[in-house]
């Protein structure tokens, strides 16, 4: 004999389902709706690169800003939120790979989804900060890299010299390991 589901659990089930649709997936953020890295690195063979969006908007002080400025030279954009905590964690990281490939790199941020600058600016100044960030609150800049989307925060991207996006690494990354990928791009591995 076939039992069939009673019509309160049919219902039980139902919300369940409805509700599990609601929330957000695992490893993403509710609040910012961009997944949280895993640490994957990409590289992408020089006869495979794209072109990498040339970026341009305002810094957190509201002054015209262009990655356009950096044509030539082996560019890093580094994708941030002061409310992001693997972005605190690696912040010394990145401004320690910055110091090491001065003149080999030029870096600039990207703060996305910080409603205004305030904590965008302290977050700066804590990690002593000193290349130039993009202030982006709704992640429009994030929207156009090709092959290797900026989908998560942190993420990281290299581009060469030929203005072509080179590496993607999407969560905390490490001095030693931007320093790395930067001398073989800037090499033109």
């Amino acid at each position: 004999m076939t039992r069939r589901p009673a019509p309160a659990r049919v219902a039980g089930l139902g919300l369940v389902l409805a509700l599990a649709a609601c929330s957000s997936p695992t490893g993403t953020d509710a609040e910012t709706g961009f997944a949280q890295g895993d640490g994957s690195y990409t590289r992408i063979a020089p006869e495979q690169r794209t072109a990498a969006p040339v970026l341009t908007g305002e810094d957190l002080a509201g002054r015209k800003l262009t990655t356009a400025d950096a044509a030539g030279k082996v560019i890093v954009v580094n994708v941030w939120g002061s409310w992001c905590a693997p972005c605190r964690h690696e912040a010394p990281q990145i401004v320690e790979a910055a110091t090491k490939t001065k003149g080999k790199a030029v870096f600039y941020g990207v703060n996305t989804r910080d409603l205004d600058t305030k904590r965008a600016e302290a977050f700066v100044r804590t990690f002593k900060i000193s290349y130039a960030n993009f202030y982006d609150p709704d992640g429009a800049m994030l929207l156009d890299w090709g092959q290797v989307p900026a989908k998560a925060i942190p993420t990281t991207l290299v581009i060469d010299a030929q203005g072509r996006v080179a590496a993607r690494i999407m969560g905390e990354t490490t001095a030693s390991t931007l320093v790395g990928t930067i001398d073989d791009i800037a090499a033109g591995k």
